[in-house]
């Protein structure tokens, strides 16, 4: 069965009536203005088109693709760098190794949350979450192949929301990735909803909250790793300007309430997930910003923020390949060989203690070597006696 197409949400051609075209843009993209507005209309208009090819709005066909894993694309001719005006920054296309990670070894699964049929939750101008987390999906997956992890695999599922869970859970533990991130992008609960019209139409929106999250789970037997990549994650984020929503935290968010385990980078405990708790790797999942929230909607929707979110995950991916990839023997051998060739640093109180005995043998010395210091007393008291028998002895007789 063919996927449905996205509900769309057509403007009144009454209230188009003697409109131009900017105006019409204005009208689209609600607080925005000028050339942002423009640039965010035509972001929307793809979201929102019912015309839109299946593939431009990120629907797969009947079938699930396989989850294979694309071929190494062969390593370009090096080409210099075009000369850049001073004072302005330019972005390496493809960076070579660093430290231990091996970004050609490295297999990582992206995860596309949601399917065309169970789009997730609604924007808040009538769009589906899943055609969010397509497209932004596949602007990651794009900076990271062209960062060299060329293993980096597009898992988009099919059909009703509880089977999609299972075949992304499935082929994730068959391929033994990594890492593996799902992508989403967030709502909130029903009572925060307000309504308003756009364009002719009644939708719910909340400016409440906006920010991103980042979730793991405790279940998860990768518990650790996928902290560590959560961490980074949120770093990489937070170094970008973008921040985390701290909503998840309250009280009044009822059983959505949420144990933040990392509050410098924004990664909260989910355990009951089963995109994170039943896969065997290294599992994190990403809310990377508010759609119900109109002027974030706004945001998202553009390339500078899908592009500024997958040069984060790219960055943080690259940190998390290094510091799992085991150290060369080179690198561990150092360490161990200043060790070895430094014995006498560990010896020396034993040496000094070996080659110094006299130190702890003196007064036994002594006292063997002049017993009569001991003796005298018994000496003088035995000799008395012999000189008190003499004047007692009989006397010589003289000689007639």
């Amino acid at each position: 069965m063919t996927a449905p197409a996205i509900a769309a949400v057509s403007p009144d051609p009454a209230d188009l009536a003697g409109h131009s075209a900017p105006a019409r843009a204005e009208s689209r993209c609600g607080r925005a203005s000028g050339a942002r507005c423009a640039a965010i209309a035509v972001a929307l208009a793809a979201l929102l088109s019912p015309g839109a090819p299946p593939a431009a709005r990120g629907e797969e066909a009947k079938e699930p693709a396989p989850v294979t894993e694309p071929a190494a694309a062969p390593n370009p001719p090096k080409q210099e760098p075009a000369a850049q005006p001073e004072g302005t920054k330019q972005e390496p296309a493809a960076r070579p190794d660093q430290g231990n990670c091996k970004r050609a070894d490295f297999r990582l699964i992206l995860d596309v949350g949601h399917t065309a049929k169970d789009g997730g939750a609604k924007s808040a101008r009538g769009a589906d979450e899943f055609d969010f987390n397509v497209r932004l999906a596949k602007k990651i997956d794009r900076s990271l192949i062209d960062a060299g992890f060329a293993r980096t695999v597009l898992l988009i599922t099919s059909g009703p929301a509880r089977r999609g869970l299972a075949k992304r859970v499935t082929a994730a533990n068959r391929a033994s990735p990594d890492l593996f991130l799902s992508i989403h992008h967030d709502s909130v609960p029903d009572k925060f909803l307000e309504t308003w019209e756009f364009e002719g139409s009644q939708h719910h929106f909340s400016d409440r909250f906006k920010g991103h999250s980042i979730f793991i789970s405790n279940d998860n037997p990768e518990r650790t790793a996928s902290l560590q990549f959560g961490h980074l994650l949120g770093m990489q984020l937070k170094a970008r300007g973008l921040q985390y929503t701290p909503h998840y935290t309250e009280a009044f968010m009822g059983h959505r309430q949420r144990i933040l385990v990392d509050a410098e980078a924004g990664v909260y405990r989910y355990d009951q997930l089963i995109v994170l708790k039943n896969t065997r790797m290294p599992a994190v999942l990403l809310e990377a910003g508010s759609i119900i929230n109109r002027d974030e909607e706004l945001e998202m929707a553009t390339p500078e923020r899908q592009a500024l979110i997958g040069a984060a995950v790219t960055d943080a991916v690259e940190q998390f390949c290094a510091a799992r990839t085991p150290l060369r023997p080179h690198q561990v051998r150092p360490a161990v060989s200043q060790a070895a060739k430094q014995p006498h640093q560990a010896r020396p109180a034993v040496s000094q203690a070996a080659k110094q005995p006299h130190q702890a043998r003196p007064a036994v010395s002594q006292a063997a070597k002049q017993p009569h210091q001991a003796r005298p007393a018994v000496s003088q008291a035995a000799k008395p006696p012999a000189r008190a028998l003499r004047p007692t002895a009989a006397a010589p007789t003289p000689r007639r």
